[in-house]
């Protein structure tokens, strides 16, 4: 632990150590901060000794009985391990590789830290815009559904939820500049299904493309259509379209 918090508050951030009688899964906890002012970036820390997590290609932490909470918990929770004859730390995201797992309908046993997640100086300012960028989308309430469908929303990235009568989510999804946008469906197990307008059919049986909608699923498309159109009109060199 001491070596994460070191390394965070070297690079200015904020970390706050959880009491250890009161430790349900998490050691740290981590307030991003910018220029100098705390941001409302905020996140928990599982932390752990790399010879016992060792795998060949990295490590892995087991995720025991807190997978409930670091899945749906109110923070994020990431896994750090310490190997320093590794090259020192390496860290992964529990709370979505435990929402993917739910998604493919599988129970995690262990968070899976990658070899090449290094956390040091050198790649600690882009794992912060990375984490901020998620905890970003965390608000806007779609970052589950990212994790679910193992993508990643970039920050200009058009981004529109919708929960049907079933109680279903789904997600439509415009990058910049593309002529195609993307849909994200709990019924088609998150799978990233490209769409475009044309595709959509309100006679007899809504739909688009092969896939069946109700009604107001098919409306809903209609109008994420119609509010994104200019985005997906290609960038000039200036950036406007």
């Amino acid at each position: 632990m001491n070596e994460v918090r070191s390394l965070l508050e070297r690079n200015g951030h904020i970390v706050q150590e959880i009491d250890g009688a009161n430790d349900h899964g998490e050691d740290l906890h981590v307030t991003f901060v910018q220029d100098g002012r705390r941001t409302a970036d905020s996140l928990a820390v599982q932390v752990k000794g790399g010879t016992s997590t060792r795998t060949r290609r990295g490590h892995r932490v087991r995720v025991g009985d807190h997978g409930d909470n670091w899945r749906d918990g109110s923070l994020p929770v990431l896994c750090v391990v310490h190997d320093p004859e590794r090259g020192g730390l390496f860290w992964a995201n529990a709370t979505r590789q435990l929402r993917r797992a739910e998604a493919l309908r599988k129970t995690l046993k262990s968070v899976v830290v990658r070899q090449e997640s290094v956390l040091d100086d050198s790649t600690s300012e882009a794992f912060v815009r990375h984490m901020r960028n998620y905890l970003a989308r965390e608000r806007e309430g779609v970052g589950r559904w990212a994790d679910m469908a193992d993508v990643e929303f970039a920050p200009n990235d058009i981004v529109k939820p919708f929960v049907n009568d079933c109680g279903e989510p789904m997600v439509f999804w415009q990058k910049r500049g593309e002529p195609f946008a993307v849909l994200l469906h709990h019924d088609l197990d998150w799978e990233p299904v490209p769409i475009q307008e044309q595709m959509l059919r309100f006679h007899l049986i809504p739909s688009i493309g092969d896939i069946i909608l109700d009604s107001a699923e098919a409306h809903w498309l209609m109008g994420c259509f119609k509010s994104t159109e200019w985005w997906r009109r290609p960038a000039t060199p200036d950036g406007l379209s």
